[in-house]
């Protein structure tokens, strides 16, 4: 008993040491950048690890107005959420359809959305580029908002009709000799309990949405429609680079995302564990 004992304890303190390195590795590149971006460019390479001498809060001011990287920051929020949108609202309503109802081609339909998983989507970049052409949507937000809204789908609809099949038919069935009707069981019973696959579902969506840069590189061309990955590259000079301003820039660009994940950690965790406690 004491054998296992120290063995259990020994397995903890492995996992927490594991645990333990992989924060760091995560928070030391992001508190190096926070700090740099209080620096000049000099100071950054003569003190990289130092903590700066007098912390240059102008930094951010200067990239929010003068470089302006609030037009680019807005850009991003409005095709970020108008995407996620359209995945959360559309992934859903597919996945209540294909979870909740059997019909002729539910599995051939599911099989066909779990496709758009297996293939990636920039290998249909120069097709979807003459689309896009041809249907006047270039320079224009919703060239990106439909690829990433198609691209975010078969994942959305996987997870949440995975999800589904956890929560208790009866309860639509009891919600229905209720009154309620089939959008009624959707809001009222089904939604509430999606909630946790609905955080992962949009913390798993809206960070590579929000950090693309490849396809407002080939879609926008115009700089006031440029978002946020695509905007910063104006720090980036032929001869010379601002690093303060690029952390100054990628600190703000990272702060949205982080702050997300914190307040849905709950929900993210939940729906992450919930397959388990209910296995």
């Amino acid at each position: 008993m004491r054998r296992q004992a120290i063995a259990r304890v020994l397995s903890a303190a492995l996992v927490q040491g594991v645990l333990a390195a992989n924060a760091l590795l995560v928070l030391l590149p992001l508190a190096y950048m926070v700090v740099s971006s209080l620096k000049t460019t000099r100071e950054i390479f003569q003190r990289p690890f130092a903590l700066p001498s007098a912390p240059r809060w102008q930094n951010y001011a200067e990239v929010w107005g003068t470089a302006h990287v609030g037009v680019y920051f807005q850009n991003s929020v409005v095709v970020t959420a108008a995407s996620m949108a359209v995945i959360l609202g559309a992934g859903t309503l597919a996945a209540f359809a294909l979870g909740r109802y059997r019909f002729r081609g539910n599995e051939l339909l599911f099989v066909f959305f779990l496709s758009g998983i297996m293939v990636p989507i920039r290998l249909a970049v120069i097709p979807l580029f003459v689309m896009m052409r041809d249907l006047g949507l270039l320079d224009t937000f919703w060239s990106l908002i439909l690829v990433y809204s198609a691209s975010g789908l078969p994942s959305a609809i996987f997870i949440l009709a995975g999800f589904l099949h956890t929560v208790p038919q009866e309860l639509d069935d009891a919600a229905r000799i209720d009154g309620a009707g089939e959008l009624g069981v959707l809001l009222r019973v089904v939604l509430p309990l999606l909630r946790p696959a609905l955080a992962i579902v949009t913390v798993y969506n809206i960070i590579p949405i929000w950090n693309d840069f490849f396809f407002p590189l080939v879609f926008i061309h115009q700089d006031r429609l440029k978002t946020l990955p695509l905007g910063l590259t104006v720090f980036f000079g032929e001869f010379q680079t601002n690093w303060a301003l690029v952390f100054a820039g990628l600190t703000v660009a990272a702060a949205p995302v982080l702050l997300l994940y914190v307040l849905m950690s709950r929900q993210f965790i939940r729906g992450l564990t919930a397959g388990a406690l209910k296995g």
